[in-house]
């Protein structure tokens, strides 16, 4: 999928969170890292169509997103978005949860819809919680839900923010091989993680955000291999620091 984002801007009551983002590029899974407050999740949720940019424009394989209402709507409905907490709906059950949008925002028949449902819940091995509501499954096997809901219809593109960072270290592990797996299935995504080592060696691209500017892009390989900007340096330094 080709990205394209000229001169991206947005302020939140006269302050600017995002400035002169520019990025043009083919793009199959892409990560986006930085530190607290540089700007990313207001990035993810502008390509998502959730925000509106201030200034600027976003284009998806060269077709560019038009923030009205109305068509926002329509473009929406072709992403899939997976949140920190997930989302859920918490009187419905894991079923219902990926089952119910599939009828009511894309048209799907009931019947259909609960396939497609339990064809994921098995597949993310959430078989046995299928009549479970979120607050009877741990944390781990609620973004697994999360994320059976965000691919049921089968989007164009997974946007992902910080799916893991409520998570303990065990659950993270099991969201972040199900994206892994859904990547060597040919799924496109853009995350936002503060988890360096899935952005490594999962995402082929990486976007570093630092108080709203685009310090640097490429490949993963080459960012994490041989950061350029003195911000990126140091950003990698202190989560290196403690690392094991």
């Amino acid at each position: 999928m080709r990205i394209e984002i000229r001169g991206l801007e947005r302020s939140f009551s006269g302050r600017t969170v995002l400035r002169g983002i520019e990025l043009d590029d083919e793009v199959t899974t892409l990560a986006i890292i930085g530190p607290s407050g540089g700007g990313k999740s207001t990035l993810l949720r502008i390509v998502g169509g959730l925000l509106v940019p201030t200034a600027g424009t976003v284009a998806l394989d060269d077709k560019a997103v038009d923030y009205r209402e109305r068509e926002l709507e329509r473009y929406r409905a072709r992403l899939g978005f997976v949140f920190q907490q997930g989302g859920l709906f918490q009187h419905l059950s894991a079923r219902e949860n990926i089952a119910l949008p599939l009828r009511a925002v894309h048209g799907v028949a009931e019947g259909e819809a609960r396939r497609r449902a339990d064809e994921l819940l098995e597949r993310f091995g959430m078989s046995a919680q299928a009549e479970a509501r979120p607050a009877e499954l741990s944390g781990g096997q609620q973004q697994r839900v999360a994320i059976a809901r965000a691919v049921a219809p089968r989007p164009r593109l997974l946007l992902l923010d910080e799916p893991t960072s409520a998570l303990d270290p065990e659950y993270t592990s099991e969201v972040l091989d199900i994206l892994r797996d859904l990547r060597d299935e040919g799924a496109r995504f853009i995350v936002v993680t503060h988890e360096m080592g899935f952005a490594r060696h999962a995402c082929d691209k990486v976007a570093f955000l630092c108080d709203g500017v685009l310090k640097e892009y490429g490949r993963s390989e080459d960012l994490f291999g041989n950061p350029r900007t003195p911000e990126l340096k140091r950003f990698l330094g202190k989560l290196l620091e403690w690392s094991v």
